[in-house]
């Protein structure tokens, strides 16, 4: 298990030989989305530009986007035949408490990506706003989709991560299909597929990562408040895609194994064996990484 490098809620993706990540803005820098490479998934190297500073995958932002504080968060990136789609999230001016989904695009894997429109993909701020987008692409159907969360923390009563005290507000886990030629049309309605289950969560559940195994399918998460050791990488199950999704017995990672303090906020990558994940280092977070093992319903590292 590798680590640590760049900084919370890490994606990965492959493309030809070489691995790359993209992780949360770093608080009080003016990098908005950071990158690193690899051509080992061991060695991680910041990507940066041609006069040696760090590279901004994300350069410039959309107009829904409130400048002076985005906030960009949780990046994921997927490929598209010869086009990269980023999703990503960001405080929405529309309300500045609250965060939405938005998505980019470019011609190279480090970008830079260039916004989609002028609206958030998606927004729904009564709810808390959206957080954590990620896709992912149904081989055997041809479908794609995304998944993200419902930020209920935004609007919860308090406690740990703002939603640790009753009554606790939804932070569901939503499936969305959108068109399989761009990745950003949304086809229907969003399904909810998980959610937290109170005080058992401390009324969170976050950073959905689907992959699939056979005829499994392979619902990552995290639980818990990151700032507490009870924050794990989890996952549930389901042999269809809307599930429903049965919570594994105990998590894939937790405080104490494999020396990791608060490990969470995973990306799987689709051949379900490359993970990046963030965990305490030092007095912030970074970016670890591992390789699983999905037999059946079960997942080992």
């Amino acid at each position: 298990m590798g680590g640590p490098l760049i900084g919370v809620d890490p994606s990965v993706i492959q493309v030809g030989n070489t691995w790359y990540a993209f992780a949360t803005r770093t608080i009080g820098s003016s990098i908005h989305i950071q990158v690193a490479q690899s051509t080992d998934f061991n060695n991680w190297s910041i990507v940066k530009n041609a006069d040696g500073s760090q590279k901004d995958a994300l350069p410039n932002l959309p107009s829904w986007v409130y400048g002076a504080s985005p906030n960009t968060w949780a990046p994921d990136v997927i490929q598209i035949n010869n086009k990269f789609v980023m999703y990503y999230s960001a405080t929405t001016t529309a309300d500045t408490s609250k965060h939405c989904v938005g998505a980019a695009t470019a011609t190279m894997v480090t970008g830079p990506y260039t916004p989609v429109g002028n609206s958030a993909l998606v927004c729904p701020l009564s709810q808390g706003g959206a957080i954590d987008a990620s896709g992912y692409y149904d081989f055997a159907t041809g479908k794609r989709y995304i998944t993200y969360k419902i930020d209920g923390n935004a609007i919860g009563h308090g406690g740990a991560c703002g939603n640790n005290v009753a009554p606790y507000v939804s932070t569901a886990i939503k499936l969305q299909q959108v068109a399989a030629n761009d990745g950003v049309t949304l086809q229907g309605g969003a399904t909810t597929i998980l959610d937290n289950i109170g005080a058992a969560d401390q009324g969170i559940v976050e950073a959905p990562a689907l992959v699939k195994s056979g005829s499994n399918f392979i619902l990552f998460f995290s639980n818990g408040c990151f700032t507490k050791s009870t924050y794990t990488v989890n996952y549930a199950t389901a042999t269809s895609i809307t599930g429903p999704y049965t919570r594994a017995a105990s998590p894939l990672f937790a405080t104490g194994q494999n020396g990791l303090t608060s490990p969470g906020g995973m990306d799987v990558f689709r051949d379900g064996k490359h993970m990046l994940f963030h965990a305490n280092s030092g007095n912030g977070r970074a970016m670890y990484n591992a390789v699983i093992t999905i037999n059946g319903q079960t997942v080992t590292a």
